[in-house]
């Protein structure tokens, strides 16, 4: 453990909140963080770091070394999410979002002013690394496919990272609490349309219709069996439908129906059996109805997953900067998180950190117009994530 991270953290905390309202007032949908990523971009700049742009459309990438660097000196990579959502703030916070219907509603505007703390206290120790650290900020994480975007564009090379680290603050978990488990942390989610094409026609003669709007409602009812009555109890799946849109007139019977959705899973023969499921219930009921059906998926996200030495890395870094009695485990969550594609291409640990307020309890959730996080904890992100980047590279010298 490096002594003097949690306390250089600690100093950075006035930065790490007026990035993170600077932030916070100024969100971004995903591709669109221009303005987010220039000023991280400039920031890694007065930094002296060598950065790229446009990675991934809007992606910024920036390495840190040491002036000589080891001959077995290995690349460790640290990811940090920087969109926002397509929800209206009703926080009333004096920093609230300047942009109607665009918020940081998921804490990732404290995640890109993490990363900009990282840089700074690891550029100013860079001459103690023991190898490379790839610092990576990402657009679109939010189902949008950001991680795959900067992986397509190279990304995960020149140089190839040996393992990758992440955090997400969590506002529902205990101030200060890290969650660091192997295994699945959170899982597999998949984003789907289902159309349901009938045959519109006047309210009052519903038999020389095909009533869409009826089909689909008989749809979301059956969906819900697939877990209830088709997975094995012992398994973890979710069928979702949020959305139904069909019709615009009351005395109009609809002619199609649109249905979106989510499907969630940890594993793949579980996944497999709930896409096989939809598609059976789907062709049952439209023809039983006499209309038909489009299904389109995009598969967003692979289960994040931690290796058993990632997430053993992760524990020691996490029992020095908050203590043992602060690091937990949790049962894995159904939340999609395209780290998860990070951490497939170089195995590693992804941790949530509490963020709950010490004196006030848990804010709302994630994704909630009323979102918030307690600002004090980034710290411990900051050193979490710092000393992730020196024990690896210690590691990696050192097997």
């Amino acid at each position: 453990m490096q002594e003097w991270i949690p306390r250089e953290a600690e100093e950075l905390l006035p930065k790490l909140v007026e990035w993170r309202r600077d932030f916070h007032r100024h969100p971004e949908l995903g591709f669109q963080e221009v303005r987010t990523a220039g000023i991280v971009a400039a920031h890694l700049q007065e930094l002296g770091l060598e950065v790229t742009t446009g990675v991934g459309r809007t992606g910024v990438i920036a390495m840190v070394e040491p002036d000589e660097l080891p001959d077995d000196g290995e690349t460790v990579l640290l990811r940090f999410d920087m969109d926002a959502l397509p929800i209206h703030e009703e926080t009333g916070l004096p920093f609230a979002s300047q942009n109607a219907g665009v918020m940081h509603a998921c804490g990732h505007d404290g995640h890109t002013a993490i990363g900009m703390g990282v840089a700074q206290l690891l550029t100013k120790h860079r001459n103690e690394l023991p190898g490379r650290v790839k610092l990576v900020f990402q657009p679109a994480e939010e189902g949008l496919g950001g991680a795959m975007a900067m992986i397509n564009d190279g990304a995960l090379e020149e140089p190839q990272p040996a393992a990758a680290y992440g955090l997400h603050l969590w506002s529902r978990l205990p101030y200060n609490q890290v969650v660091v488990q192997p295994g699945h942390l959170w899982a597999a989610a998949d984003m789907f349309t289902l159309t349901v094409h009938g045959k519109g026609g006047h309210g009052a003669t519903p038999h020389d219709t095909i009533d869409a709007t009826l089909v689909a409602c008989q749809l979301v009812v059956a969906l819900q069996s697939i877990v209830a009555r088709n997975t094995n109890p012992s398994d973890t799946a979710v069928v979702t439908v949020g959305a139904l849109n069909s019709g615009n007139k009351g005395n109009v019977i609809s002619e199609r129906a649109v249905l979106e959705g989510t499907i969630r899973s940890f594993d793949s023969e579980v996944r497999d059996l709930l896409l096989k499921r939809i598609d059976e219930i789907c062709t049952g009921v439209c023809r039983a109805f006499g209309a038909s059906f489009e299904f389109d998926m995009a598969s967003c996200v692979p289960a994040t997953t931690n290796s058993v030495a990632g997430a053993q890395l992760m524990e020691r870094v996490a029992n020095g900067v908050v203590g043992e009695p602060n690091v937990a485990r949790i049962a894995p969550m159904m939340v999609g998180e395209d780290m998860a594609e990070f951490l497939n291409r170089a195995p590693g640990c992804f941790v949530l950190v509490g963020a709950a307020s010490p004196e006030e309890g848990f804010y709302s959730p994630h994704h909630s117009p009323t979102f918030d996080f307690e600002e004090s904890v980034m710290p411990t992100g900051v050193a979490l994530l710092a000393e992730a980047a020196f024990s690896q590279l210690a590691t990696g010298r050192n097997p």
